[in-house]
């Protein structure tokens, strides 16, 4: 357990920018341009990773990540992020898949298309950064820019519970 909390993960670290070249949509859908958190300076940020294909993300991720933005779409101090985070199935993995997914879960929040590129291994971006472990994968990131939460788990009530009484 102890080289896995190594490996993955950066909690009570300052969290990474994200990469400009991750493609973007806003919450209907149309390209917009590039993220930065520094956009979101004093916020709470909750970044969703996934990839279309990926049976957890739908089983389990998508549905929770419904339910935080549902309760939580009134406070405008906190930010919802779903980014793919492409680091195989590239043909299926696309950019009109992440598309459909927005639709697919009507979450009128931004999405973004993450392949790397050579300096991230052709690994995601974000996976490379925030050292994460696959897909579904959440990453809660304080008002100070501090990532306080990194992991495949999340109970969506929980969380839900928490951020409220913070915010």
């Amino acid at each position: 357990m102890e080289e896995q909390n190594i490996k993955y993960g950066i909690e009570g670290q300052k969290a990474p920018e994200l990469s400009p070249d991750i493609k973007w949509m806003d919450s209907n859908g149309q390209s917009r341009p590039s993220i930065q958190l520094a956009d979101y300076k004093g916020k709470f940020k909750i970044i969703f990773g996934f990839q279309s294909w990926c049976p957890g993300c739908h089983d389990s991720g998508f549905p929770a990540l419904q339910k935080m933005v549902e309760a939580l779409k009134d406070n405008q101090q906190i930010v919802f992020l779903a980014i793919q985070t492409v680091f195989e199935g590239f043909q299926a993995n696309t950019l009109e898949k992440v598309k459909e997914t927005q639709k697919r879960y009507n979450l009128a929040i931004p999405f973004g298309h993450d392949i790397g590129s050579i300096d991230t291994a052709n690994y995601s971006s974000l996976m490379y950064h925030y050292r994460t472990g696959g897909t579904p994968w959440f990453i809660f990131i304080d008002e100070n820019d501090t990532v306080v939460f990194n992991h495949f788990h999340l109970d969506a009530e929980k969380a839900i519970e928490y951020l409220k009484t913070i915010y």
